[in-house]
């Protein structure tokens, strides 16, 4: 299939940059038109960020399933869909053509209905990197039912919370994951976590790991018979649910200041629009070319990036069980040379992992099939870039540095591959229909070039989020209430002569461990269930592997025994009440923590610290004890 929409030379950027602007409404009418709808909508645009309030093509009617494989049928229903790799790579891969996936996206659609669900009900989905993750995702969007894909590294207590905020009362899991050399016990922890959710109706599992599991007369089924149950009856049809554009298409839930998960809204409409175009432009898509982004589905880059855009815009996409060190170092390489692979978009932290093995893994693979590389999560670094650029692309692969968030929808800052220049460190330029701006604490905008700020966004565009689930006011001081008619990014921004930007990291707290957002409350309540805690306080500081790493501050009490026994005590609390990504990488015990005389713990002055400025940490003269600082100073760990 052609791409009306994409963009080709850097002359066509700053055109579709400029028409962008003067005239939105047009420019991604003009976007919208190339997708199926069953009817075309009335109005492009409605919005005030005051409430806020965001209507996209308003009045349209569609199903995103339609545009993802139904319309494929004719012209490329042979065409692989998905690649999936498994964990072990003696084990078989699979292949499904556009027509296999639909035929099993009607087939599960079928089994859901089967079991009570239907349009607008919330579907939990916690499964491994496995095919049918993403034809359950799809069998939910065909019916109109709400995913929530929760990643399957979670607790059960990080898993109540998210089936307790959506009132999820279906949910799609298997026996177990594999992930390396280990077996995930999936179902297992959807039954601790059912403790605390009696509401749920409908618990299907698909068998991967074999791994004996509890299954709940009434409650409990195996997807394996649920299917065999549709195909007695002839495997009917499921015809795609007409949605509105503005119908909510997921939930999925991302870290916040606060400790409670926030639950992003994505819409039917624009959320297609959107990651189809940036897509295809980012990554100078073609058809034909093999796109293997190696993220987990549990994340916004797999919804948009493995699922959505990719079969949007009839592409073949590339699902990766396993982890890029097993069995070996080599295995993203062996991937791209035995699949061909034209587009790899993975993370810093896999490229600063695998660095650290040297380039004897590299060496072993055919890479000569890569046109474009991708990093998504963080920012990159000027050493794994130059290294991802000479030893993976050969010098001969634009890189792009993308940025969004899964607020976003879809990427928002990047160079367009081979259209747009690289710089490296720098996300470099915003699509056209995005409208970045610098703004400083006192909310006024920083004009001209080599400046710094809070990167904000002063008009929509239709990947952005509509809410957070049950709780609108919560969307609205989290992005809108900071500066006046902008979407607050809550990151930092510097921006060069040439308006190209570099991102330099949360300016709220929010740390990104590998890519992934944590809320700092959200650990610091896990670490304060353990027994001996009184009080933490949790900061971000630079970690070579991970971007960012969690250092916590806890005040414990007396009688330590063990500290380092207590250390990794509260390490695996943490571990079972959010899940492992969150474990601190450094636990500092303190006798107190530095505190205004009115309470709020000073983390200024802790990140100082934990990134080694000691003799940089400002003003204390406010604090209720200003030795407290010199105290934790002395214990900071190296």
């Amino acid at each position: 299939m052609s791409y009306p929409f994409q963009i080709k030379s850097f002359d066509e950027y700053q055109a579709a940059y400029k028409r962008s602007v003067d005239d939105p409404e047009g420019f991604w009418g003009d976007v919208a038109s190339s997708f199926y709808w069953r009817k075309k909508w009335d109005k492009v645009l409605e919005w005030n960020f005051k409430e806020p309030n965001i209507k996209w093509f308003q009045g349209g009617r569609l199903n995103i399933t339609e545009n993802c494989l139904d319309r494929h049928l004719e012209t490329s229903g042979n065409k692989p869909a998905i690649i999936w790799e498994p964990n072990d790579p003696e084990d078989r891969h699979r292949v499904l053509t556009y027509r296999e996936l639909y035929n099993k996206v009607v087939q599960f659609a079928n089994v859901l209905k089967n079991n009570g669900v239907k349009k607008g009900d919330r579907v939990c989905i916690y499964m491994g990197m496995v095919p049918e993750l993403a034809i359950a995702v799809l069998a939910c969007a065909r019916l109109g039912a709400i995913h929530s894909v929760i990643f399957g590294g979670f607790s059960a207590q990080s898993i109540a919370d998210r089936l307790q905020d959506a009132q999820a009362e279906y949910i799609v899991t298997s026996d177990g994951a594999f992930r390396g050399n280990k077996d995930v016990p999936l179902k297992s922890v959807i039954d601790d976590a059912l403790v605390q959710c009696h509401f749920v109706k409908r618990v299907i599992v698909l068998t991967r790991t074999r791994t004996p599991v509890s299954m709940i007369k009434g409650r409990d089924v195996w997807w394996e018979d649920e299917v065999k149950f549709v195909e007695t009856m002839g495997n009917p049809d499921c015809p795609a649910e007409e949605m509105d554009a503005e119908d909510p298409l997921f939930i999925l839930y991302t870290s916040g200041s606060t400790g409670k998960p926030k639950g992003v809204v994505h819409t039917v409409g624009g959320y297609m629009v959107y990651t189809t175009y940036s897509f295809v432009n980012v990554f100078q898509y073609n058809p034909g070319d093999i796109h293997f982004c190696t993220a987990d589905i549990g994340w916004i880059t797999g919804h948009s990036y493995i699922v959505y855009a990719p079969l949007c815009a009839g592409a073949t996409s590339l699902i990766f069980e396993g982890i890029p060190t097993w069995p070996d170092a080599g295995r993203f390489w062996k991937i791209v040379d035995k699949y061909r692979v034209n587009i790899l978009y993975t993370a810093p932290t896999a490229i600063r992992s695998l660095m650290g093995f040297g380039l004897g893994p590299v060496q072993q693979a055919d890479l000569s099939s890569l046109k474009v590389l991708g990093s998504v999560g963080e920012p990159i670094n000027e050493e794994a870039w130059h290294w991802f650029d000479d030893n993976i692309g050969k010098n001969r692969c634009p890189i792009v540095d993308t940025w969004w968030q899964t607020e976003n929808g879809g990427i928002l800052i990047s160079n367009l591959a081979g259209v747009t220049k690289a710089k490296p460190g720098w996300a470099t330029l915003p699509l056209p229909g995005i409208q970045p701006v610098l703004m400083d604490e006192n909310g006024k905008e920083i004009e001209g070039p080599n400046v710094g700020g809070n990167l904000c966004v002063k008009f929509p565009w239709p990947g952005m989020l509509r809410t957070t689930y049950g709780d609108h006011e919560r969307m609205r001081t989290n992005y809108f209430a900071t500066y006046d008619d902008m979407y607050f990014t809550g990151d930092g921004s510097y921006r060069d002569e040439d308006g190209n930007y570099r991102i330099t990291g949360r300016v709220d707290d929010v740390l990104n461990v590998s890519g992934h957002r944590i809320g700092t409350a959200e650990v610091e309540n896990a670490i304060n269930m353990h027994a001996g805690v009184v009080e933490s306080a949790v900061v971000g500081y630079p970690h070579e592997v991970k971007g960012q790493g969690i250092y916590a501050y806890v005040v414990y009490t007396s009688a330590h025994g063990d500290e380092s026994l207590t250390r990794k005590d509260i390490a695996q609390t943490v571990a079972r009440i959010i899940g492992p990504i969150a474990k601190p990488d450094k636990i500092q015990f303190v006798s107190g923590l530095p505190k205004t005389r009115s309470g709020k713990i000073m983390r200024r002055i802790l990140r100082k610290i934990a990134e080694g400025e000691l003799d940089n940490v400002g003003d204390i003269s406010t604090l209720l004890d200003p030795q407290v600082v010199d105290e934790i100073k002395r214990g900071r760990l190296a």
